[in-house]
């Protein structure tokens, strides 16, 4: 193979070669900064492309291959951003280049308009058909016959166990939490059918490029409730929300009472992140469920 053979379409058509690539040095690596769990990198073709890959020594079984599932079946919708899926493997995921840009009220406004096509374009049901991450922790995304049972079983609850038992969250904040799931058949609101979520939806995984789109990366990717993305968004702020909502509802108008449901929804990613670091998140998650109607 001579050097001008490795290009893009090189890779898409034997993304099985990458590894001996690597290793033989015909691919220029670059470390990225930040990452709370893998390893990031730059690599650069021989054509110039440039690609991103993420790295995890001893990764649970399942999780890049999950990650590359959730952003192929988000991509479907056709509706926003989203990294092409180069190769996968249990070690490593690869994914295209996006460029970094400014995050501008444009960008995010289109963003809310795809959002509400891709929470439109539904779900078989709550749940998916792999097994999900959020981070490096295990999601079970088995379906469930309602987003309240679905949310309790799935995603509060679990979380929750783990925050006691790592000493995350104090007694008086369990009991708010639990009295949340005792109601939480009367707090969800109007029935919806499941829609097409992002999962993990936090400012950090949403990149604005060079060419004023915004992409959308790391899912945790299932069938939900779609006011659970919105609410994540709020959660840990994002630039320009206001737009991103208000472009969002001229598509997809929210159920009647929504504002009052988002602590409901921010639940789950308040406990995840009590588990994961700690801190005053299991404090945060106690305010957030007596929030809660």
């Amino acid at each position: 193979m001579s050097a001008h053979d490795l290009d893009l379409a090189y890779l898409r058509e034997r993304p099985d070669n990458l590894e001996r690539l690597l290793e033989h040095q015909r691919i220029r690596e670059t470390p990225l900064p930040g990452g709370d769990t893998c390893q990031a990198q730059r690599l650069t073709l021989d054509d110039g492309t440039d690609l991103f890959t993420k790295t995890l020594a001893g990764a649970p079984a399942g999780l890049f291959e999950a990650e590359a599932a959730g952003l192929r079946w988000l991509a479907e919708a056709g509706t926003v951003g989203l990294p092409e899926v180069i190769a996968v493997s249990p070690s490593r995921l690869v994914l295209t280049w996006v460029e970094p840009g400014p995050a501008t009220a444009a960008a995010m406004t289109r963003l809310g308009r795809g959002l509400a096509g891709l929470h439109a374009s539904g779900a078989p049901a709550f749940g998916a058909p792999w097994a999900g991450y959020i981070g490096a922790l295990p999601l079970d995304n088995a379906p469930a016959g309602s987003w309240a049972a679905f949310y309790a079983e799935r995603r509060v609850l679990p979380f929750l166990r783990l925050a006691v038992d790592l000493g995350c969250i104090d007694p008086p904040d369990v009991r708010s939490v639990e009295d949340v799931l005792d109601r939480i058949e009367d707090l969800a609101g109007p029935p919806e059918q499941p829609a097409r979520l992002h999962g993990d939806l936090w400012r950090g995984n949403v990149l604005c490029g060079r060419d004023g789109q915004a992409y959308l990366v790391d899912p945790a990717a299932h069938g939900g409730h779609r006011e659970s993305d919105l609410a994540m968004l709020a959660l840990f702020g994002v630039a320009h929300l206001d737009a991103l909502l208000a472009a969002y509802e001229e598509v997809a108008p929210l159920a009647p009472g929504w504002r009052d449901r988002v602590a409901l929804h921010q639940l789950h990613p308040l406990l995840v992140h009590a588990a994961s670091f700690g801190g005053g998140f299991g404090a945060r998650a106690g305010v957030v469920a007596r929030r809660c109607g």
